[in-house]
């Protein structure tokens, strides 16, 4: 190789360096940079061997950002087209593994000591609903009956917080999803009177409920 302007030496990485991680994509093609028949020996020994090219008077360094070749005479080539730079995956990276079964809910604000939590209604409109675990059954309020256009099918009773036994229209709701913890076509109260919905134990029953400072824990029970 005396006679080429194009001194190079190999380097055998060990598992442990991570310098250049950097990894060939394959049967990539590049552009005309000069120098093809050079970039596709690189190409060529970095997919077959693993190893990596610098020049005679270079170090095995990022001075340059992305992955490139360096000749002799200081010219540096690119060779992004033919590298691909590996990503952690953002969700294993940075969020915790969940435990199966477990759900934790944010708690927004307390009214009237009573926690208030996001709930998703039908897989797509988030509602505030008071979580009370003393309460019967499950309760929305007009408007809500009216943006999820639920039809009153028969009247019931439901508790409440402040009166027990309470007479209202009835319906059902498709899904509610609490952080997770779901349930499919539950029948809910229609309370004009409220201006806020209530979770109740026909929801609340499948689960261990645990309030905490600023979370509920739900803990399926099956």
């Amino acid at each position: 190789m005396n006679n080429s302007p194009y001194l190079v030496r190999l380097y055998q990485l060990s598992p442990s360096m991570a310098v250049m991680p950097n990894f060939l994509k394959p049967g990539h093609r590049v552009q005309n940079q000069g120098l093809s028949p050079l970039i596709f020996l690189v190409s060529i020994l970095l997919l077959t061997t693993g190893l990596i090219l610098i020049d005679d008077t270079g170090a095995l360094s990022q001075e340059h950002p992305g992955c490139f070749l360096k000749t002799k005479s200081g010219r540096v080539i690119s060779l992004n087209e033919v590298c691909v730079f590996p990503q952690a995956d953002p969700k294993t990276a940075v969020a915790p593994l969940k435990t199966p079964g477990v759900y934790q809910a944010k708690i927004i604000r307390k009214q009237g000591g009573i926690p208030v939590i996001l709930v998703i209604f039908n897989d797509q409109t988030p509602f505030e609903m008071l979580v009370d675990t003393g309460a019967s059954g499950t309760v929305i309020t007009s408007m809500m009956a009216e943006q999820l256009g639920v039809t009153p099918t028969g009247r019931g009773k439901a508790d409440t917080p402040s009166q027990k036994g309470v007479e209202f229209e009835i319906g059902s709701i498709q899904t509610i999803n609490v952080s997770g913890a779901i349930k499919n076509n539950l029948t809910v109260a229609i309370a004009p009177a409220l201006d806020v919905g209530l979770l109740g134990q026909n929801f609340l029953s499948g689960y261990d409920v645990t309030i905490k400072e600023d979370v509920i824990e739900f803990r399926s029970r099956t």
